[in-house]
């Protein structure tokens, strides 16, 4: 039976909780209604990522409340973020990163992450999904449907998403349903580890969140 204990919380109600995150690119802070909403600063491609201060280890299940504000856009989870060469993602020697996709799929980042309300390209939009991919390589290893509506129906509405990584299984959930499930066999390369997270946004969404929990599984 997989235990859970909790090693890190933030409400994440405002700027004052995120003073210590490390952000990539224009990244707008601002409180609303008891959430955290973030937005690009910079022009329609002006894209950011925005890291926990926090390293994580390899079991882990991540989960937080998200609300889309304003659409088109992308919003994206990293996890298990390590350099490919061993070390933390902040190390001397590493390739300058700020907030363009390539830095992070394709560079000397080894990492998981996850997409979701994906509306930022018209084929996006046209068909809904969920894309789990693994770097470097831009692998994409699982994909599901996305069932968060547009901001026009979802009128405000909070939605719980839920990320396990226990060791080289992946599974992924929004309001407790599950979407996919993927088992690294490490045939695109060594699967990631222990690391951090970051939430990534692609311009112009604008987004809330709230209420981020992160558990060890043992």
């Amino acid at each position: 039976m997989t235990m859970e204990t909790l090693v890190y919380r933030n409400p994440l109600a405002g700027p004052s909780d995120v003073a210590g995150w490390i952000a990539e690119g224009p990244v707008g802070v601002s409180a609303a209604d008891g959430a955290l909403e973030l937005a690009s600063t910079g022009g329609v491609d002006d894209h950011f990522t925005f890291w926990c201060p926090e390293e994580f280890g390899d079991r882990i299940r991540v989960t937080w409340e998200f609300s889309p504000a304003n659409e088109p856009g992308l919003a994206m989870l990293f996890f298990g973020a390590a350099a490919d060469s061993g070390g933390g993602i902040f190390d001397d020697g590493l390739a300058p990163r700020d907030g363009a996709y390539p830095q992070y799929h394709s560079s000397d980042i080894r990492t998981l992450h996850v997409s979701y309300f994906r509306r930022r390209w018209e084929d996006e939009r046209a068909f809904h999904t969920c894309n789990l991919r693994k770097s470097p390589g831009f692998h994409l290893v699982a994909q599901g449907a996305d069932p968060l509506p547009p901001v026009i129906d979802a009128r405000g509405a909070f939605y719980r998403v839920d990320v396990v990584k226990d060791g080289a299984e992946v599974r992924f959930a929004i309001d407790g349903l599950p979407l996919f499930s993927w088992t690294d066999d490490e045939r695109t390369g060594p699967r990631a580890g222990p690391g951090r997270i970051g939430f990534r946004q692609m311009a112009p969404l604008a987004a809330r969140y709230r209420n981020l929990e992160v558990h060890e599984l043992r």
